[in-house]
């Protein structure tokens, strides 16, 4: 059914007298005072060669606050698909601002949360909301209007209540004082709620995802777990020519056009401004297609890698929000939660997280980094922002950040707000150097902190015993983490394309003279490893040198072969009903106590046994302590498909018991299912 945008429900001032701001942006040496790339508005960006230093500023005409502006009269609408687990919005019509006014800043200045409560008295969500400009600025690129929203994903069918709180005063939105503004503070109002009516991938269907103190997160509608296989690159997906206000600060990372993915688009899929966002659109149609269920972004790089995301109306501007960008960033959130993607934000990165940098924590000003680290007002109100627009959806993780060097003093605080400002108690994850690991991640075990999971990065080799290694040291600590291994080394190479694509040979090597690897040493290594660690799944990274790589990928098909790899895997596991979340690694049942790459084992002790071979051949499972009998059958991990007989059919529990031999390629990997 092709979509439409809400009718207004919010006014807007009908004259807008346009204004200039200058805007100055950083020192940008790799632009040698070229024109560099832009998309959105209307931004004139030009570059300037002042010798020694280039230094970049930007001309951009908006509208002011139009002579007749008006503020809302308090009322309030309800939109959206009025049934479980969908996106419910109010809005509000409240007073008039503009996403660049001072005083006050609609940001920070005002504190406008709602609060939903279910007729049985639980649930209660205290949900932070956000300036809406005009209501439709997804398609009018609105910076004004009166406009306030607030998102309620709703866990129950019946009546719901709503009572809206909103203060006035200095940094009310972030911990300030402030006084009930009226006529809008103490609105109050109901609506009902039907069952939902999705089914399959959309996570509509499932309900949200929740950190339930295990190594696997679970659904909280169909009370499923979950395991994740998805795309961790590019990490500058937003980095879109489409979105408002997009500007490409490096000549050498261009904007992503997505245009590979154009096709994929169908009628009836969302895009916003006369078509626009097809292509990215149809990308996460593409993933979806695979059946692979998560893909990764980060939210804020200035001065990154990428230097060309940002959520504010200007790169250095940290207090004021665009509000068209970020609408349009919640039309692609949307799509991606009715496919069943799993959506990671990753919310910085190493080089702006903190006044360190790089691996050595070489001390240094960042001027793009939120309060140089700290909890501070700019912190506070990215993460509230974040929560206010796009917490609704139901699957996703707050990732504190790439490579990050913050002190566990700031991670923890930083981990604790978002906890306490999140209404609906998302997954909090943190990545960091491989070589940082012991460093960052032992500070935050147990209770020393609320991280519910690890995002793993270490070498494409060394996933099942890193991923081991934190999955136990959790929870011996007493809080079970959710580890995943979201980016693969040698970072100049990560996951490889197909064989084939762009001329690929399909062996990734950083020297000629290395023997390199494959997409097949990914998937026995990377996937299997993780998974068969009591691990939640993977994303994969595609490096900086090989064809479609992290900060130029507009082609996922580059890697169609390991997507139907990852489905493949994550199909075993449903297919055949294994119980994974309760199931731990015993690889010393098949003779590897050494925990190392010739052979995995993932158990539930006399009930149900997984066993991964990586290179073929057979084994020994000891069933010592267990007694009855137990069928054994083979699945392919590179075809997929039904269970398999081999050689062996049926053992005994009692002892040590061979498994047999596959049913063919004796050479090639193979999954073993034991079970009653």
């Amino acid at each position: 059914m092709k979509r439409t945008r809400p009718a207004p429900v919010c006014g807007m001032a009908s004259r807008v007298i346009p204004k200039v701001s200058v805007a100055h942006g950083p020192a940008t040496p790799e632009s040698k005072g070229e024109v560099l790339m832009m998309g959105g508005r209307h931004f004139a960006l030009v570059f300037g060669l002042v010798t020694p230093v280039v230094f970049a500023w930007s001309v951009q005409v908006h509208p002011a606050r139009a002579e007749d502006h008006r503020d809302g009269d308090g009322k309030v609408t309800i939109s959206g698909e009025l049934k479980r687990w969908h996106k419910v919005t109010l809005t509000l019509a409240g007073p008039f601002a503009h996403e660049r006014d001072n005083a006050p800043n609609p940001f920070t200045d005002y504190n406008f949360t709602v609060e939903f409560r279910h007729e049985s008295g639980e649930p209660v969500y205290r949900v932070p909301g956000y300036f809406a400009a005009d209501g439709q600025a997804a398609e009018t690129s609105a910076e004004a209007g009166n406009c306030w929203r607030a998102h309620l994903a709703p866990d129950k069918p019946g009546v719901w209540s709503y009572r809206i709180s909103f203060l006035k005063g200095k940094h009310a939105a972030i911990g300030g004082q402030g006084t009930p503004l009226a006529p809008y503070h103490g609105i109050t109002g109901q609506f009902t709620i039907a069952e939902t009516d999705k089914t399959g991938r959309d996570f509509r269907a499932k309900g949200r995802l929740a950190y339930v103190g295990k190594h696997h997160l679970q659904f909280l509608g169909s009370q499923e777990f979950f395991l994740k296989a998805g795309a961790d690159a590019p990490e500058t997906f937003l980095a879109y020519e489409d979105f408002d206000g997009t500007i490409a600060m490096k000549k050498g990372v261009p904007l992503h056009t997505w245009s590979a993915h154009v096709h994929d688009w169908r009628p009836g899929d969302p895009s916003w401004k006369g078509g626009k966002g097809k292509g990215m659109i149809g990308a996460l149609n593409y993933l979806a297609s695979k059946g692979v269920n998560a893909f990764s972004f980060i939210t804020y790089n200035a001065g990154g890698d990428g230097d060309n995301v940002w959520p504010f109306v200007e790169r250095n501007d940290k207090l004021h929000y665009d509000c068209s960008k970020l609408d349009q960033w919640g039309i692609v959130f949307d799509h991606a939660t009715s496919l069943g993607l799993y959506l990671h934000f990753k919310l910085q990165e190493q080089e702006m997280d903190d006044n360190c940098v790089g691996d050595k924590a070489e001390k240094k000003v960042v001027p793009e980094s939120l309060d140089g680290g700290a909890l501070g007002p700019e912190r506070k109100l990215y993460c509230r922002e974040l929560i206010a627009r796009f917490a609704h959806n139901l699957a996703l993780n707050w990732n504190i950040g790439e490579e990050n060097t913050q002190s566990p003093e700031e991670q923890r605080a930083m981990i604790r707000y978002l906890w306490e400002t999140d209404p609906y108690k998302h997954p909090i994850v943190i990545h960091t150097f491989p070589n940082w690991q012991d460093r960052v991640y032992s500070e935050l075990l147990g209770d020393k902190s609320l991280l519910t999971g690890a995002s793993l990065q270490n070498s494409w080799r060394e996933v099942h015993q890193r991923t081991l290694r934190w999955v136990q040291a959790s929870a011996k600590a007493g809080r079970p983490w959710v580890v995943a291994n979201d980016e693969q080394g040698p970072a100049d190479l990560g996951v490889p394309p197909d064989p084939g694509y762009e001329g690929f040979d399909g062996v990734a090597r950083s020297k000629p003279e290395d023997p390199g690897y494959t997409l097949h040493d990914i998937r026995k290594y990377t996937l299997w490893g993780n998974l068969m660690a009591g691990g939640a799944g993977v994303e994969y990274y595609f490096g900086y040198k090989l064809p479609q790589n992290d900060l130029k990928c507009e082609d996922y098909r580059s890697r169609d072969r390991s997507w139907d790899y990852c489905r493949i895997a994550l199909e075993f596991f449903s297919k055949f009903h294994v119980p994974f979340w309760k199931m731990a690694n015993a690889d010393e049942l098949v003779g590897n106590a050494k925990n190392d790459n010739s052979r995995y084992c993932l158990a539930l002790p006399g009930e149900v046994y997984v066993v991964y071979l990586p290179t073929g051949g057979t084994c020994e499972l000891d069933l010592s302590g267990t007694s009855g009998m137990f069928s054994v059958r083979w699945y392919d991990p590179r075809r997929g498909g039904e269970l398999l007989a081999g050689s062996v059919k049926e053992v005994s529990g009692g002892g040590k018991v061979d498994l047999g031999r596959p049913p063919a390629d004796e050479n090639e990997d193979w999954v073993i299912l034991v079970r009653r």
